[in-house]
């Protein structure tokens, strides 16, 4: 949790961080599921390494012809992605024309069919689990301030690099934020780490240069800093070497990035590759959802949406909101008109939200809450 006096830090990854790749990667193999059948069940994991990339999961879709269909064409949607994020070398990061792609699919577990798809009709939870959502009147988009200004940097680091503005940059990068909190809120800026990778022609001078005025000078304005403000600018030296090459990438490792930055906990379950059919992914969604009417009602400053659910059973275990003594009336029972008002089990939440759509792809990068650039349901006023 946020801090009511002191320092506390967000970090965000770029498009091109090896592990968020791999995100990418899921949620597009997602979205091509969708395409087709809005009905599919998705459980997408990536992994890449230097020049090979592995793709498996399982798969369930009313047609087989739909399955074999994005079978067939998941090598071209792996490369298309790796191109779509900027990686053209084999030495600096991954090649998308001459890299290794595996691909192991498999058909969904009858056992865990029966439990969603149930007998009497019901749609159930497709597992067990916890999800938490938060929202706060930190930021305009009802976010913590430190993972805001965290994307904000990344992206910026990002649009320079596809503009061609700075076109030493290269895909990867990250960034971090620290906010300096008094009474519970965020006052000023007190430091920003940001690395990026960038070509061989450019001295440690020069990008430290270009990225204090074009990125972080950009974002972090001069009233937001401390007065001992600090700038740690790729503050290992060089990085050429960067995406799959420099690291290894797995899906659902940048649970943090996706969600708060640290500000609320996290009940461990990540999003990407999965359908929305798996409360991981819709519950977490419903979660924001309700966290943010709380705040944007003027109900509390702060709220926090604990659900939990069990497998194969369709009403939550249980439900509760907690806004940290900001409440707007104490003797209002937030759970209970909730609940009322939104029917929390998985298929009122996919009905609520319109989720049986392929809108997961552009979520994969720069948090899945929050967003004024997408369009998602789930941040959207009630």
């Amino acid at each position: 949790m946020s801090v009511r006096n002191g320092l506390f830090s967000s970090e965000s990854v770029s498009e091109g961080h090896p592990d968020k790749l791999a995100d990418r990667i899921s949620d597009r193999l997602l979205d091509a599921f969708l395409t087709l059948d809005p009905q599919a069940r998705v459980a997408c994991e990536t992994l890449l390494a230097d020049q090979c990339v592995v793709v498996a999961g399982e798969f369930k879709t009313e047609r087989i012809e739909d399955f074999h269909a994005v079978r067939a064409s998941a090598d071209h949607l792996v490369r298309q992605v790796l191109r779509d994020t900027g990686y053209r070398s084999a030495s600096t990061g991954i090649d998308p024309d001459a890299c290794e792609v595996q691909i192991r699919f498999n058909g969904q577990s009858a056992d865990i069919s029966q439990g969603v798809d149930r007998a009497d009709g019901v749609l159930g939870a497709g597992d067990q689990g916890l999800m938490f959502g938060y929202a706060c009147d930190e930021t305009p988009e009802l976010m913590p301030a430190p993972i805001v200004y965290a994307h904000r940097l990344v992206r910026r680091q990002a649009a320079l690099r596809r503009s061609g503005e700075l076109p030493w940059l290269q895909p990867d990068a990250k960034s971090q934020v620290t906010f300096r909190y008094v009474d519970g809120r965020p006052s000023q800026v007190q430091a920003v780490v940001l690395s990026t990778q960038h070509d061989e022609g450019i001295t440690l001078d020069e990008l430290r240069a270009a990225v204090r005025t074009q990125v972080i000078d950009k974002v972090i304005p001069e009233e937001l800093r401390a007065e001992n403000f600090r700038m740690l600018i790729n503050p290992t030296g060089r990085f050429v070497v960067g995406g799959p090459k420099g690291d290894a990438g797995l899906t659902g490792r940048k649970i943090i990035v996706d969600t708060y930055g640290g500000s609320a906990p996290h009940g461990g379950c990540a999003f990407s590759g999965k359908d929305p059919f798996k409360v991981d992914r819709s519950g977490a969604y419903m979660a924001r959802f309700l966290a943010k009417q709380v705040v944007a009602r003027g109900w509390s400053s702060r709220c926090l949406v604990q659900l939990a659910y069990a497998i194969g059973v369709a009403e939550p275990v249980s439900f509760s909101v907690e806004t940290f003594g900001t409440e707007a009336d104490p003797k209002r029972d937030l759970a209970a008109e909730l609940a009322h008002e939104f029917d929390l089990r998985p298929q009122g939440i996919i009905d609520r939200l319109n989720l049986l759509r392929p809108i997961y792809y552009p979520t994969a990068a720069y948090g899945h809450f929050g967003r004024t650039d997408l369009d998602l349901p789930w941040e959207a006023a009630a």
